[in-house]
């Protein structure tokens, strides 16, 4: 008898045991599955016309790549006061505190547990029938209204069977050190943009002092005019022509002036204070020496770049995501527990083992029927997925283009310059002879005004064009990842 029951229950277990299997297998085979491309990593061995060399600028401190203290300084003010980047850092605190919460909810939640309550059941119910029948404790009855008191620790544990509490954990660490390199990119934009300002304020000082010189130089001519005219060599008109020309660069001195007042602002806004005197050196800009910057391989964006590793951290939190967002076809597990004290009077709520209260119960929840919801949260995960490799590939390929950019325009700017500091040169002889030559009334005063005209010009695109040699250097510096370090 006993051995066939013993066969009974074990052929029962197996049923069980076939169910369980079958509805797990029904489980996994309800679940969608939607297959997403990996992303491209590849990049070009070396840059156009570009030798392969591993020597890397953008792995330079900033403060060892700048070599003016004043645009030193400047940057290390805006790395503690700008309001932006303080903004960022507060991001970066949010998302660490992101991963603690994602941590604890895979633990067991451990909850205390102190009430009172009273309750007045009808005496035709089973709990009122029991109560006016039955007594305890020497004759006593059930006190009416029935008050009860209870005091324990209750627990309840998701069991994370499925890996989704830990994805969504390890998503969460993936966040944090996203927003951690979107400060970083933050930084090489400030530190970026404290340099052009920088040097767009000094190339200001540089084509405000051409001006003042030309001007001498024109109130000089002008005054020759006037003494060519009270010896009937010149005519009124030759004396209007200048003086339409020297009003006219007094007007643009005073436009210069307002484009330095409006750049040390920008300076102080990214600085965080309150507009001032900007301290700087101005009167060597035009002979700064242009220092040699190394790209390196391409390869080596996908490490230096924060805007690249930023979208790498990205699209691993997105692939954990969509695991989380799957997980949530399968059952979940849940464990509650409780241990504690229980009675209708104080004074035996610590009478053991009679008051002890204790629970243990186990839930398993699966979704079964209506799953439009989790369907729907799938494909956004999964949709959400390839947008980050799309994201992902787009900052590869914009990292890659802005350095081929850059090389580029370093070289011509190069070139540019050289041709440029022989056109000044040309230029400002040309105003010396052409004022001898009105002198000597071999040539007209048109032929000294378009000399100065002309060498003014050409000072003030020689000015320009060294500044943006020095925000070529800048901007290289940034597209190959240096400035956060």
């Amino acid at each position: 008898m006993v051995t066939t029951r013993k066969k009974e229950t074990m052929i029962r277990n197996r049923k069980l045991y076939g169910v369980a299997v079958l509805a797990a297998a029904a489980f996994y085979a309800c679940v969608p599955t939607r297959e997403i491309r990996d992303e491209n990593r590849t990049v070009p061995e070396q840059y156009q016309n570009q030798s392969i060399d591993t020597v890397n600028t953008g792995v330079v401190q900033w403060k060892e790549f700048f070599k003016d203290p004043n645009l030193v300084a400047l940057i290390d003010t805006a790395l503690v006061n700008n309001q932006e980047l303080n903004i960022i850092f507060q991001q970066v605190d949010m998302a660490k505190n992101g991963i603690q919460a994602k941590k604890g909810e895979y633990l067991p939640f451990v909850n205390l547990l102190a009430g009172a309550e009273v309750e007045k059941v009808g005496e035709y119910t089973r709990n009122g029938a029991v109560e006016k029948n039955l007594e305890i404790k020497e004759g006593e009855e059930f006190p009416e209204p029935l008050t009860d008191y209870k005091v324990g620790a209750f627990a309840t544990w998701e069991l994370d069977v499925w890996k989704k509490l830990r994805n969504e954990k390890k998503a969460a660490v993936f966040e944090y050190l996203s927003s951690v390199e979107g400060k970083n990119f933050m930084v090489t934009q400030l530190v970026s943009e404290i340099a052009d300002s920088y040097y767009e304020l000094m190339a200001l000082d540089n084509a405000l002092a051409i001006i003042q010189q030309n001007l001498e130089i024109q109130q000089n001519a002008l005054k020759m005019v006037k003494l060519q005219k009270q010896a009937a060599r010149a005519t009124e008109l030759g004396v209007r022509r200048f003086q339409a020309e020297v009003l006219k660069n007094q007007s643009h001195k005073y436009e210069i002036q307002q484009e330095i007042v409006e750049t040390e602002n920008k300076l102080n806004f990214l600085l965080g204070r309150t507009p001032q005197h900007i301290q700087r050196e101005s009167d060597n800009f035009i002979d700064t020496s242009i220092d040699s910057i190394y790209a390196g391989i391409p390869s080596q964006l996908l490490q230096n770049r924060p805007d690249v590793r930023r979208a790498e951290f990205e699209l691993a939190a997105a692939k954990l995501d969509t695991k989380a967002a799957k997980a949530n076809f399968y059952p979940q597990f849940t464990i509650k527990a409780g241990l504690g004290l229980q009675a209708f009077n104080t004074k035996y709520l610590t009478t053991t083992p009679e008051s002890v209260l204790y629970s243990v119960m186990g839930d398993m929840v699966a979704p079964l029927i209506n799953r439009n919801a989790i369907k729907a949260e799938y494909k956004n995960a999964t949709d959400r997925q390839l947008q980050a490799v799309f994201e992902y590939e787009k900052a590869i390929l914009n990292a890659y283009i802005e350095v081929a950019n850059q090389l580029s325009n370093i070289d011509n700017l190069k070139n540019s310059y050289e041709l440029k500091e022989g056109q000044v040169q040309a230029l400002t002889e040309s105003i010396e002879l052409s004022t001898r030559l009105f002198q000597s009334a071999r040539v007209e005063y048109i032929e000294v005004l378009l000399a100065q005209r002309e060498a003014l010009e050409s000072k003030m695109e020689l000015v320009e064009t060294k500044k943006d040699q020095m925000l070529a250097q800048v901007h290289m510096y940034r597209a190959l990842g240096g400035g956060w370090n």
